[in-house]
């Protein structure tokens, strides 16, 4: 429950504000200090939602700081239009780095939709085809185009259709919901099926990308199994298609690995990065090979604002920590103790029908049933807002909201994973059964 006092702050501060934008929680927040967010009456919480996995960093990070500060005294505006910054061409190289041939050239952008826009543009024009293969659950944003491939809730296409025509469904590989958590059923599956879709609706000739998530994020923390994005690899090499990954929320070593798609041994024609690429400034990119934006063409694509140099000078902070601070062992280490606390809850609550996810990004789902699977649909944002009260963020997903979804930052100490888990355990017992 809200305090009168927070609700007449929020009223003073939010009435020309639309309600249009859907929000958890209706708090006022002043500030943040590393893995801490603050609301007007001076509460700290437990930040382990970081704006959907945007702040990986925590809060206000010196390292981060002082790169924002250091260039917002040199040039702010935009100039990728008219030349060079050094900043913009520096995280540019930085990321190139951190990708396998032959990923090489960046395009900067600002935001996940806009990456998926630019992705999709790509697809058609470099391969003069009109289809796009898009994955039943996935999100990949609000635009017009990104609503066109994502279906993770009914609510973000209802009343746009139609929507960007030549887009198709098909079946991701659920294992835990479909196939009682056999991942190789799922993905052989879910692959016939996609084989059936290019036997009976579209040829594969005239599919121009395949677009997915590694881990489905809104669609409720499903990772991909490792055969899975092998088999898709295959097929897209064995028809000219481009595999595209979105690595919007999994990127910059959020499970474990830099981009999620080296789980799998693969590499993608076109990769999508937003969300922790400047720790919460406005900035993301796509990545593809020279040759294939050499296709594209000069001028097909571009943006105003995409690679401010202060939000690039943030990036190249960014990826220095996380190298410096070896900062994917540590979401591996702290990964395992999440699964590790969170399965001991389970064992306990039987509400609890499964944990998935890789490094720090665990999905809990929760049931009504273990048997049948019947996903519980209410105690998952009770659950959310009693954390709250208690201190912890932690946000829901899945088409029903059926799971709480656990993206700490990726510089999270073992402290603070304990103290997380230790305020989850309790709130949950102390929730009562339906």
């Amino acid at each position: 429950m809200t305090a009168p006092a927070q609700r007449d702050d929020l009223a003073a501060t939010a009435a020309s504000l639309t309600p249009v934008l859907g929000r958890y929680f209706e708090r006022t927040w002043t500030h943040g200090v590393g893995h801490r967010l603050y609301d007007t009456a001076g509460k700290a919480y437990l930040d382990f939602a970081n704006g959907i996995a945007v702040t990986a960093l925590g809060h206000a990070h010196p390292r981060v700081t002082a790169a924002i500060h250091d260039q917002v005294d040199k040039l702010i505006g935009p100039v990728s239009a008219i030349g060079f910054a050094e900043p913009i061409s520096r995280l540019a190289a930085a990321l190139d780095a951190t990708f396998p041939d032959p990923l090489d050239s960046v395009m900067f952008l600002n935001s996940g939709s806009e990456a998926i826009e630019a992705a999709l543009k790509l697809a058609r024009r470099v391969t003069g085809r009109p289809g796009i293969v898009a994955f039943r659950g996935g999100f990949h944003g609000r635009t017009f185009g990104a609503t066109s491939v994502t279906t993770s809730n009914l609510n973000y296409r209802t009343g746009y259709e139609p929507l960007l025509p030549g887009v198709y469904f098909a079946p991701y590989p659920s294992a835990y919901r479909d196939f009682g958590g056999d991942e190789e059923a799922a993905s052989a599956s879910a692959l016939e099926i996609l084989r059936s879709l290019f036997g009976t609706v579209i040829a594969p000739s005239q599919v121009a990308a395949i677009l997915i998530e590694p881990v489905q994020g809104e669609g409720g923390y499903v990772p991909a199994p490792v055969s899975f994005l092998r088999g898709l690899r295959d097929l897209c090499d064995r028809h000219g298609i481009l595999l595209v990954i979105d690595e919007v929320q999994t990127g910059f070593g959020r499970t474990g690995e830099m981009w999620a798609f080296e789980h799998a041994g693969i590499v993608p024609d076109v990769v999508c990065m937003a969300k922790a690429i400047a720790n919460g400034l406005p900035l993301s990119a796509i990545i593809s090979s020279c040759e294939l934006q050499e296709r594209w063409g000069r001028g097909a694509h571009g943006s105003t604002y995409g690679g401010n140099p202060v939000a690039c000078a943030a990036g190249l902070a960014v990826l220095q920590t996380i190298r410096d601070e070896n900062l994917l062992a540590n979401v591996r280490a702290r990964g395992a103790e999440l699964a590790t606390g969170l399965g001991k809850i389970a064992a306990e609550d039987d509400r609890i029908g499964d944990i998935r996810g890789r490094g720090l990004m665990i999905g809990v789902e929760f049931v009504r049933d273990r048997g049948t699977r019947e996903p519980d649909s209410s105690l998952p944002d009770q659950l959310m807002a009693a954390c709250a009260d208690a201190g912890l963020l932690v946000l829901t997903c899945g088409h029903s909201h059926q799971v709480v979804r656990w993206i700490p930052p990726i510089d999270v100490t073992a402290a603070e994973i304990a103290e997380g888990v230790e305020i989850f355990g309790e709130t949950l017992a102390g929730l009562p059964r339906d």
